[in-house]
């Protein structure tokens, strides 16, 4: 037995001399019994590579099921909100526009929005890594690359956060479309869509969401390598969790300009133009607020603690700005209305959308209830003020409400607020923020995104008109799109 034991010994012992002490370093290649041992040492065999990691299936069908969740928002969820807002004559027209919008911006993110969007580029947008989404797949081996999520070592399949970022993109755009509702050329709403999308909805998306994932902040020198080639608010450390600069802020502020640049329907401020069908607004505006959980809680890219934080606050922030913006109005008008109603929802989730994710139960509670009196403000004073017709409040409700929750999450971001603070990478650790601090960081987000929107969406908006043409004919407008653009009614009665 010893012999054995000690047979064995010396066998480890000479195996041992040609392994590699250490994983990345390489072992040398055998040597041939006729070449120099100089000529050996200097010609090392290639590592073995690591396996590609597993994405978690959990994590993976969570992700699925938000895109999915998403998708129902525009469609029908959004379509039928903004649809019952408007006369029965252009129901359907509207939702002929935001089901386009989104079947466009689907097939464009595929092309090259996805490339601009999260490859490496520079600060302010992409490269083109991902042309028509190359590279993910593998034929061959039939592997699909993995895209991080916000853990170290966890990932999803890329596909995954392809599809879930298309939505987002999506919907975005489509929601351009309520402030200049009624009297657009269907065609001039492609072409906008198309131009803004592209030099406006991808580089604010590169410049708030774009980074190489947590495994790359493996120390301080890899996290400012890193930095570098993230995007530039990412960076600067601006918080956004599911979309408050990227998605709210962007098009209310690109619906806005459309609003004064368009001009204002026909009869405005003249003639009645109340909602036609207040139950389908209703039904969109409930679809909405189901899918907003894929969009928020879809956001964390886990299914983990994370996401129902989100989720959470989806819920309860939503339904606090219900309650104060039936209040604000029983008070000043004298009636609860459902449109007010459902109105505060939308208001509630716009605001609550850049934090749910960053901050506890009670800041969440604040923004909801906060959102549903600051945006009725904005739909009813603001909008006066203004003088633009906003005809589905785009801005009053989407440009305000994001802009009140993007800076709000620098406040209940904090410990002292209840919030969650931020993860330092490199140290894997939860750090603290300071209120003052990340308000100012949250306001450089905010003003460059309503900046580069405003100009972006002007300049695409002349384009449109110097090339096809706003606006449609009067008579085409009195008429209705439904019958005039598009040949069909939302209502055969």
């Amino acid at each position: 037995m010893k012999k054995l034991i000690a047979s064995l010994m010396l066998l480890v012992t000479l195996c041992g001399l040609t392994a590699p002490v250490f994983a990345e370093e390489a072992a040398p290649a055998p040597a041939a019994t006729t070449a120099p041992a100089a000529a050996v040492a200097a010609a090392p065999a290639a590592p073995v590579a690591a396996p590609a990691p597993v994405p978690n299936k959990g994590d993976t069908s969570w992700m699925l099921t938000a895109t999915l969740l998403v998708i129902m928002m525009s469609i029908p969820g959004l379509a039928l909100f903004y649809g019952g807002l408007v006369r029965s004559k252009n129901m359907l027209s509207m939702l002929m526009q935001v089901f386009s919008i989104f079947a466009l911006i689907t097939v464009l993110w595929a092309i090259y929005g996805y490339s601009l969007a999260f490859t490496t580029g520079n600060a302010f947008i992409g490269g083109f890594d991902r042309l028509f989404l190359k590279g993910i797949f593998d034929p061959v081996t039939g592997a699909v690359a993995n895209a991080a999520t916000f853990s170290k070592g966890v990932y999803i399949p890329e596909f995954a956060f392809v599809a879930f970022q298309a939505t987002f993109a999506a919907i975005t755009v489509a929601l351009v479309v309520g402030a200049f509702a009624e009297r657009m050329k269907f065609a001039a709403v492609l072409l906008f869509s198309a131009l803004w999308f592209t030099f406006a909805y991808l580089p604010i998306a590169h410049m708030v969401w774009f980074w190489q994932g947590p495994d790359a902040y493996s120390s301080q020198a890899a996290a400012d390598a890193a930095n570098a080639t993230a995007g530039w608010l990412f960076a600067k450390g601006a918080l956004d969790f599911a979309g408050g600069t990227v998605v709210h802020i962007n098009a209310a502020i690109a619906g806005l300009v459309g609003a004064f640049l368009v001009g204002k329907r026909i009869g405005y401020g003249k003639e009645a133009m109340a909602p036609h069908n207040l139950v389908m607004t209703m039904i969109g505006a409930s679809l909405l607020w189901v899918g907003w959980f894929g969009f928020n809680a879809g956001s964390a890219l886990e299914a983990g603690g994370t996401a129902t934080l989100a989720f959470a606050n989806t819920l309860i922030a939503t339904a606090a700005a219900v309650l104060t913006w039936l209040a604000a109005e029983w008070l000043l008008k004298g009636k609860p209305s459902l449109l007010g109603a459902a109105s505060g929802a939308v208001a509630g989730l716009v605001a609550i959308t850049p934090a749910c994710g960053w901050v506890g139960i009670g800041g969440g509670l604040v923004i909801g209830a906060l959102s549903g009196v600051v945006c009725f403000w904005g739909v009813t004073g603001l909008k006066k003020l203004l003088g633009a017709d906003d005809a589905l409040d785009v801005f009053g409700i989407h440009g305000i409400g994001g802009i009140l929750g993007a800076l709000l999450t620098g406040v209940f971001n904090t410990w002292s607020m209840g919030g969650t603070g931020i993860v330092d990478y490199v140290n894997n650790t939860i750090v603290d923020t300071t209120i003052s601090s990340q308000v100012w960081i949250q306001a450089q987000a905010v003003l460059t995104t309503v900046i580069w929107s405003g100009v972006v969406a002007f300049v695409c908006y002349k384009i449109v008109d110097l090339t096809i043409g706003l606006r449609v004919k009067e008579e085409d407008e009195r008429e209705g799109l439904d019958t005039a653009t598009h040949g069909e009614r939302a209502y055969n009665l």
